[in-house]
């Protein structure tokens, strides 16, 4: 039976994925369409990673630079300027508004994102939704880690512990702490999983899906 609930937020929450991905892209185009495409298509298929992460992957395999402290904190706040609002006022996913107000409470629920932490809460605060989480988590520790983090300190039962989330990272953290693993599919992520995976194209069906897990 499932007791324990961790989501993703963007693509699970908040149809927010084209935001950051546009942020990323618009970020990078003053180097040229093509590297701004690149950094585009590494973000898709890289749902998950920290954006700290991959800008020192950007700069240092696109631009051929290390990322100097100074450099991240400009890409940092730049980053947080272009995204954070359009993040606020982003429609939910299907469903996932519902489900927090009907069926939160029969469950312990998580948020564990690659946004950082500050920000994530921030922004779940913005949106209403803080209230129905017990904890919410962001980088810079990565989601293996809050895996980890939150079944030592809520005494989780990986087999009891459904992680919802968009990207191969989400799937990766959730197996490597036995945690079952649903995926939200959307068009960007459906070819990068596995046909057997457990699979939804939004929460509607969430609570049924529980009901089935039993």
């Amino acid at each position: 039976m499932i007791k324990n609930i961790i989501f993703d937020f963007d693509g699970v929450i908040c149809e927010s994925v084209h935001i950051k991905t546009e942020a990323f892209y618009e970020m990078y185009l003053p180097y040229g369409e093509d590297i701004a495409q690149k950094v585009k298509a590494h973000h898709l298929a890289n749902g998950g990673m920290s954006r700290f992460d991959k800008f020192a992957y950007y700069e240092k395999t696109l631009l051929g630079q290390d990322l100097s402290p100074e450099r991240k904190e400009v890409l940092s706040t730049t980053f947080s300027t272009l995204v954070k609002e359009k993040v606020i006022t982003a429609p939910f996913v299907p469903g996932a508004l519902e489900f927090l107000q009907k069926s939160a409470k029969n469950y312990r629920c998580f948020i564990v994102s690659a946004t950082p932490m500050d920000e994530m809460i921030e922004i779940a605060k913005a949106k209403g939704i803080d209230r129905f989480f017990e904890e919410i988590c962001g980088s810079p520790k990565d989601k293996i880690e809050w895996g980890r983090y939150l079944v030592e300190t809520y005494s989780l039962h990986p087999k009891e512990t459904l992680f919802i989330g968009d990207a191969k990272n989400d799937y990766i953290a959730a197996k490597e702490n036995g945690f079952h693993f649903l995926l939200r599919e959307t068009a960007d992520n459906k070819n990068l999983f596995p046909n057997t995976i457990n699979k939804v194209n939004n929460l509607i069906d969430l609570s049924n899906f529980l009901q089935y897990r039993g």
